[in-house]
């Protein structure tokens, strides 16, 4: 076989990083280089579709079922394919980034998947991006392990048969990696590199251990962006030499216009599709996002107050067992992100219990299986979820025929008794800015207030002050109507940047990157308008 031609990709990073030349030899970069010239033109023409969507959606302020796939819809014979016997049965899931002492806690956990994340929960450095591809080589290889140099504790690896299954989730179409241009000047997209690079290496090594290359893609939009997926998939397999299939996916239905396509999305990918999972905050981002200008009636109540109990959100979630278990899907369930305290069990009675009741309404929805942030919470999931399933892997039997959504049923935010709250918009106001600050410096994951925060955190925080300002949303405080503004919103900014200075002290504060937070928070706050992704001006600034 003859060597490779040198990648028509050039690295464009300031200095090599340890080990890089293991993840980015030439043949790896010239599969890049093809994923590249064969997808990244399709990817830019849905990415247009988008913003015609949302055109549409402006005008209309609505959505429904796309007449053009009834036929899809309405052909009861298709399934997609049998689950693979390592993503069979997935009652609990654990997410987080790849950097070395999560692949080591995750594979560990007691989960039956690890989310291994190179997107919400990573902040894309070219660092975390190159040396989150070693890790899971590493953790395949099993000479992975890691020393806490601030308390001494070592980790490593349990036997390979207790470790939870590994699925990757690259970034969205919408990012592209500036650390790789190819000969045009273009940047190649950061899920061609996420996917690509971690596809070409552990493919074979996946399938060697009895496992294969399973993935979790993120912020889709429509089943033509999942039919560009699918073709990615059946080139790469093609062009490595692995049998067609091997590939699985579970799509992330956390976009509002994804909700319309569920079927669709599974057709598209139906020989790689292995289910789909209810994402929360990016699906409250994306409601606003899509309807921020509908007028009262799509204003979100404060985030905390929007519960997978709302009616919208139970039609959401209910269409979405019913799909996967009619096309003989998985059906995953949504994130338990509190972290438990160390220090107060009151805290962590309260919020325990509120979890429980979230994955036991899961189970007895009829869901596969569900999501949580820290290794504290694989127990209470799984005893939920045993409770429903015992010894059987999922309950894919459960058809859900009793539910039936209207179009109109996903978008009845005005149905949830909740209203915009004084406390709301300042809890916005601090998880934002102390999430973009961690994410500025290269944390994608973040504890804050108890609650672990990926990047879709954020997201919903901007957007929610952004459409209060401009649907004009007023309440009460201190006995007084108060409205919110622009001002109102940056006298809340500036006194958080003051308190975090006085908690942090003025050294820690200095190294952070609190004035650039801050002021990237209020841009895409307040300015008229409004930016689709807080992480693409985000990436502009970010270290590394």
């Amino acid at each position: 076989m003859s060597a490779p031609a040198p990648s028509p990709l050039e690295i464009v990073a300031p200095a090599p990083l340890p080990r890089q030349e293991e993840v980015l030899t030439e043949a790896a970069l010239a599969f890049l280089a093809e994923l590249h010239a064969r997808f990244t033109p399709r990817r830019d023409e849905l990415l247009a579709r988008r913003l015609e969507r949302r055109a549409e959606i402006a005008r209309t302020s609505t959505l429904d079922f796309p007449a053009e796939t009834a036929a899809v819809r309405a052909d009861d014979s298709w399934r997609v394919a049998p689950a693979p016997e390592a993503l069979n049965d997935r009652r609990v899931e654990i997410t987080g980034p790849t950097d070395r002492k999560m692949t080591i806690n995750a594979l560990n956990s007691g989960a039956r998947v690890w989310l291994a994340d190179f997107e919400d929960a990573s902040a894309p450095t070219w660092e975390n991006v190159v040396t989150g591809q070693i890790n899971l080589i590493d953790a395949y290889e099993r000479r992975i392990d890691f020393t806490d140099a601030a308390s001494g504790k070592s980790y490593a690896l349990r036997d390979a048969a207790d470790l939870a299954t590994v699925v990757v989730r690259p970034r969205g179409w919408h990012l592209a990696e500036r650390h790789l241009v190819a000969a045009d000047g273009s940047e190649i997209p950061g899920a061609l590199v996420d996917f690509g690079l971690y596809f070409f290496h552990n493919a074979r090594r996946l399938l060697e251990r009895g496992l294969g290359p399973y993935f979790y893609l993120p912020k889709t939009e429509s089943y033509l962006e999942a039919r560009l997926w699918n073709d990615v998939f059946v080139f790469a397999q093609d062009h490595l030499g692995i049998e067609q299939g091997t590939i699985r996916a579970t799509v992330l239905i956390e976009t509002i216009t994804a909700a319309y396509e569920m079927e669709e999305i599974l057709y598209e990918l139906r020989d790689h599709a292995s289910g789909l999972n209810a994402g929360r905050w990016d699906y409250l981002f994306s409601i606003v996002k899509n309807f921020r200008d509908g007028g009262a009636r799509f204003v979100l109540p404060d985030r905390n107050a929007v519960t997978m109990t709302a009616p919208f959100m139970r039609a959401y979630t209910e269409l979405l067992v019913r799909t996967c278990h009619k096309r003989g899907a998985h059906a995953i369930g949504g994130m338990a992100a509190f972290i438990p305290s160390r220090r107060d069990p009151e805290v962590n009675k309260v919020a325990l219990e509120k979890v429980r009741a979230d994955k036991d309404r899961e189970a007895r929805d009829g869901f596969d299986g569900s999501w949580v942030a820290h290794p504290d919470l694989v127990p209470v999931c799984r005893e939920s979820f045993d409770a429903v399933l015992g010894e059987r892997p999922n309950q894919k039997d459960r058809l859900r025929e009793d539910v039936s959504v209207a179009p109109g049923d996903l978008i009845a935010i005005d149905s949830l008794d909740a209203r915009p709250t004084y406390d709301g918009l300042v809890n916005a106001v601090q998880v934002g800015l102390r999430y973009i600050e961690a994410w500025l410096r290269g944390s994608g994951a973040v504890a804050i207030f108890n609650l672990m925060e990926d990047a879709a955190t954020a997201e919903i925080s901007r957007s929610q002050i952004w459409q209060w300002i401009n649907a004009g949303v007023e309440f009460e405080h201190d006995g007084r109507t108060v409205a919110v503004t622009r001002e109102l919103v940056r006298e809340l900014a500036a006194a958080e940047l003051a308190a975090i200075r006085a908690e942090a002290g003025e050294k820690a504060y200095e190294s952070g990157e609190w004035q650039q937070a801050h002021d990237l928070l209020l841009t895409v706050s307040l300015d008229a308008d409004y930016a689709d992704f807080l992480t693409l001006p985000a990436y502009e600034r970010l270290r590394g």
